[in-house]
């Protein structure tokens, strides 16, 4: 397994309970049930699902990330900005810590498009290191799918455009986690290059 190092301690050496394995399968169980009618915009029109479980895995798998609390903030990312879930609910059944990471990388939704995007921008460096790392592994995701495959009704500079906003999103971020800024800058270099 690849290490990742950052200026947090190793997050693979804790011992897992029962009540943390339970909390980040209940937090799938919770996505999923969320996000049950959504699908993604590519032209396969994949279950909406997906996206948070891949944004876990990346996470766990290429961050080397294993705290309870992020993976199922990450699960239960976009559960407030793209379904009915209130924050509330979230403190509820997974607490406030897990609600406060989902908080912070929670869009506001009456924003503007162009001022949710720019607020991305400006709040990334302030925010907490779980969050931190959830938002990075949701543009590594994105930016992923956007290399792939265009979503319907993009075109290339749209795809282009969003590459040279995540690359600034992502300079906010710098300083969490060395193997996912090093992916996330070669992805976005490499589709700034093309022509």
């Amino acid at each position: 397994m690849a290490t990742a190092t950052n200026s947090h301690a190793n997050e693979t050496t804790a011992a897992y309970t029962a009540n943390d394995i339970s909390l980040i399968v209940r937090a799938a169980d919770f996505a999923a049930r969320k996000h049950k009618d959504q699908r993604r915009k590519d032209h396969q029109q994949t279950p909406y699902i997906n996206h948070p479980l891949g944004v876990a895995r990346i996470l766990t798998e290429e961050g080397n990330i294993f705290d309870p609390a992020t993976i199922a903030a990450a699960l239960l990312h976009d559960t407030v900005e793209d379904t009915k879930t209130t924050f509330d609910e979230l403190t509820e059944h997974f607490g406030p810590e897990v609600m406060a990471i989902v908080e912070e990388v929670t869009d506001d939704k009456r924003a503007t498009k162009a001022a949710r995007k720019q607020a991305q921008i400006d709040n990334a460096p302030h925010k907490s290191h779980k969050a931190k790392l959830v938002k990075m592994a949701d543009k590594l995701y994105n930016l992923r799918d956007l290399e792939r495959a265009t979503p319907l009704g993009w075109d290339r500079h749209r795809v282009r455009e969003y590459f040279k906003w995540a690359q600034q999103v992502v300079a906010g971020l710098t300083g969490t986690n060395d193997a996912l800024e090093q992916t996330l800058k070669e992805i976005i270099e490499r589709n700034l290059a093309k022509k």
